[in-house]
């Protein structure tokens, strides 16, 4: 039976180490879904192994080393990965945005977490294998040393450093080469002036204003849409909508409820993640599903 000492100070682990473990949790899964859902097995985890901390490396590397390998069973369990194919935002249905509000209250400490959830990256990290990929976030973002790695993974060290340098060859396809473009932008009040007039705007002319001329528009498993007139079109719909102004890894969001014909509920649809240069939208990431609204707060309906 655990002792009040064991409650308290795990209670205190979690409060202190939720957020910046859910960060790591995305930045391995990519949508905030299942890192809900590896951090809730990385506290039981840690909850039925707590007497076998012996207090060597600090309660976070020890909750990240868990929620790591967590992640790793996942996707050995899960069936095989399909083999990338042009960019995942046009593809993956598994990734999705993370909200700016779930890092609003992060202490200074863990600045890295508020910094390393720029969609690009997270995108440029499904081209890598569970192994890459983990061992390419605890070392390149999380700062682990090649020994720290291989100690989580028990892995040799050569085999981490492999990992991590096959890691770095993919991405070099794919992210952007300076790490300080991996770090979420930050919202401008340019940005937000134009996430009013999109949230505002009902047809393809009002649309039109606000789109960069090669624009395009993601919306997995759909193709996507590029150019102004046929983005201006699609946005344009006859469609009964109600919206709520988000930002989503540093960026301006619109968070979307869709009414359908005969229905007396709005239905939570899809969250647009928009890249805004010059005042104009160059795109717009849709991400389709209630799961990525819910993962903002909100609920699956409205009443009108």
């Amino acid at each position: 039976m655990a002792s009040d000492a064991d409650e308290t100070w795990f209670r205190n682990a979690f409060e202190e180490y939720r957020r910046p473990l859910h960060a790591h949790c995305y930045r391995l899964t990519g949508n905030v879904a299942d890192a809900d859902d590896l951090v809730q097995e990385t506290f039981l985890r840690g909850w039925r192994s707590r007497t076998q901390y012996e207090g060597r490396a600090s309660i976070r590397t020890w909750l990240y080393r868990i929620a790591t390998n967590v992640y790793l069973d996942h996707r050995k369990a899960a069936a095989r990965r399909s083999v990338p194919v042009g960019d995942p935002m046009e593809w993956s249905t598994d990734l999705g945005p993370y909200p700016d509000s779930l890092l609003d209250d992060e202490p200074p400490a863990d600045l890295a977490a508020r910094e390393t959830v720029e969609l690009a990256l997270i995108a440029a990290l499904m081209y890598l294998p569970p192994r890459q990929r983990a061992a390419f976030v605890l070392r390149d973002i999380s700062g682990w040393t090649p020994a720290e790695i291989a100690d989580g993974l028990d892995l040799a060290v050569p085999a981490v450093n492999s990992l991590i340098q096959r890691a770095r060859k993919t991405l070099r396809h794919y992210a952007p080469t300076d790490p300080r473009d991996w770090r979420r932008p930050e919202l401008t009040s340019e940005d937000e002036k134009v996430l009013r007039r999109y949230a505002a705007a009902t047809d393809p002319t009002s649309f039109r204003e606000l789109l960069a001329e090669d624009v395009r528009i993601t919306m997995p498993p759909d193709p996507p849409v590029v150019g102004r007139d046929g983005a201006a079109e699609f946005l344009g719909r006859p469609l009964d909508w109600r919206t709520f102004p988000s930002a989503a890894n540093g960026r301006p969001a619109l968070i979307c409820y869709l009414r359908p014909p005969g229905s007396d509920r709005y239905v939570a649809t899809v969250v647009d993640v928009l890249t805004i240069e010059n005042g104009v939208i160059v795109e717009s990431n849709a991400f389709v599903g209630a799961h990525h609204v819910a993962a903002f707060g909100l609920p699956g309906s409205l009443a009108p």
